[in-house]
């Protein structure tokens, strides 16, 4: 059985929600307002928004505000 650490908890729950925060503003951004929902190409969406959201954890490693030592 695998032990994790609070420390190491606490960085996976941060760092999940910037990535997942990340991947919604990607997606968000590439929709532009004045298209139909019918025109836009989902797979570059979404696509686009997972790698923004690999992007978010990779950076994460270099430390995250919210895990500081107090």
């Amino acid at each position: 059985m695998i032990n994790i650490s609070v420390k190491t908890k606490k960085w996976m729950k941060a760092a999940g929600v910037r990535a997942v925060k990340t991947v919604a503003q990607t997606a968000v951004a590439l929709i532009p307002a004045a298209v139909s929902i019918n025109a836009v190409d989902w797979t570059m969406v979404i696509g686009t928004a997972a790698l923004a959201g690999v992007v978010s954890l990779l950076t994460s490693v270099a430390g995250l505000p919210e895990c500081k030592e107090e």
